[in-house]
């Protein structure tokens, strides 16, 4: 699909597939119950090779000129209600990512990938402080 186009009478605007998952990664991360996202065996790649800390890790976006599609993949907190906390992804990603490019989002979908507990998130952000 083609980058979101805008076409006014002053030029054009344009929006790079990965300023959507940027704001799709901002929003999801903000659902209390999501731990991470994760980007999976390349994005660990990424991570090692000091690419990392990017708010686009764990998300795919597909974004025609006027519609998108999203791939979430998430780790949650252990003990949440793993249906309960996608289907807020999903709304909170939507409703950003209309909100801010305009963009008809036709499909959210959320892949959790793993289950964090709470040792693990302590350890994880005291790794990314270091």
């Amino acid at each position: 699909m083609e980058n979101p186009n805008i076409e006014s009478s002053q030029g054009s605007v344009r929006i790079a597939d990965e300023v959507v998952e940027v704001i799709a990664g901002m929003a999801a991360s903000e659902v209390p119950g999501v731990a991470e996202l994760n980007a999976g065996f390349v994005g660990d790649i990424a991570n090692m090779l000091g690419r990392g800390k990017n708010m686009s890790k764990g998300i795919k976006v597909e974004a025609g000129e006027k519609e998108a599609t999203v791939d979430l993949f998430i780790a949650v907190e252990y003990g949440v209600s793993i249906p309960e906390v996608a289907k807020k992804v999903q709304e909170v990603v939507k409703e950003a990512i209309e909100g801010m490019t305009g963009l008809s989002v036709l499909e959210i979908n959320v892949n959790i990938q793993g289950i964090v507990f709470k040792t693990q998130q302590n350890e994880t952000k005291e790794d990314k402080m270091a």
